[in-house]
């Protein structure tokens, strides 16, 4: 088991000190940042952008060949970590002692802590894995321009207890903006305004999805398209899971419960024809 231990500090320390771990090659421009490395114990490239105050980014792609514990210091400015997986598997907790949870391919987890005990991440050997980690500090200047949107944050996902995680399936439309985010061919100044534009999007479609009131939020959409049902019929050969999924409102599995619960429709194809 190699144990590594990652400081608090800002996002220059933070690449300093990977590169001093894995003893790796370490370019920047501007605001963004890659590390790439290849040693006896690890290789792989971490890659990664900061947003003045706002926000901050990392792309892992890693294979490890011992397990490895990354322990990371508690961060003063309390940030919410989103964290999606595109390959493989690793396990958070807080504290070494602490229960593991495990984030595996196509989930995503949600964390924040704002006690004094760090939180850990484990890798397994000889086993890739790639993911992603969209950081929103909460603790900010009333001032800001964004206080609105951190205050959502620490409203859905600050703990009391100091400690919060949620893990569960990555939403299709967090997945879509990812792939959005992996194709800017843009560089420059409007490259970092996409990017920024995009992890923005992410973070705010997470704490709709995440708000008490979500349901009440696609209602409008719903019943327009109840309104609008006997049209769909005359015209569409689609189900209405492929028509909400084309809409990008929400989950394929998530929105069929919903609306068959609270209007009794049935998914089956609208391709019959009209009674006379």
């Amino acid at each position: 088991m190699k144990k590594l231990y990652l400081n608090t500090g800002g996002f220059d320390t933070i690449f300093n000190e990977l590169k001093d771990t894995f003893n790796g090659e370490l370019t920047s421009t501007a605001n963004e940042y890659k590390l790439t490395f290849k040693s006896k114990w690890a290789k792989g490239t971490i890659s990664g952008a900061r947003f003045e105050k706002e926000m901050t980014y990392m792309h892992f792609d890693l294979t490890f060949y011992d397990d490895v514990n990354l322990s990371m210091e508690s961060n003063p400015s309390a940030p919410v970590f989103f964290a999606y997986c595109t390959k493989g598997r690793f396990a958070h907790s807080f504290g070494v002692n602490g229960e593991n949870k495990t984030i595996k391919e196509k989930h995503s987890g949600i964390v924040s802590n704002t006690s004094a005990i760090n939180s850990v991440l484990s890798f397994e050997s000889h086993k890739q894995i790639q993911f992603s980690i969209i950081g929103v500090p909460t603790f900010v200047n009333a001032k800001e321009d964004n206080i609105d949107f951190v205050t959502q944050l620490r409203k859905k996902f600050i703990h009391e207890s100091g400690n919060y995680i949620h893990q569960g399936v990555q939403n299709l439309k967090v997945k879509e903006k990812f792939q959005e985010l992996n194709s800017i061919p843009q560089k420059g100044t409007v490259r970092y305004l996409l990017m920024k534009s995009i992890l923005r999007d992410i973070v705010e479609h997470e704490i709709a999805q995440h708000s008490y009131n979500y349901l009440n939020t696609f209602d409008p959409i719903v019943n327009l398209a109840v309104r609008q049902i006997g049209e769909i019929k005359r015209i569409s050969s689609m189900n209405f899971s492929e028509v909400l999924h084309a809409a990008g409102t929400a989950s394929l599995h998530f929105f069929p419960r919903v609306i068959k619960g609270k209007y009794h429709f049935s998914f089956k194809p609208y391709n019959q024809k009209l009674a006379s």
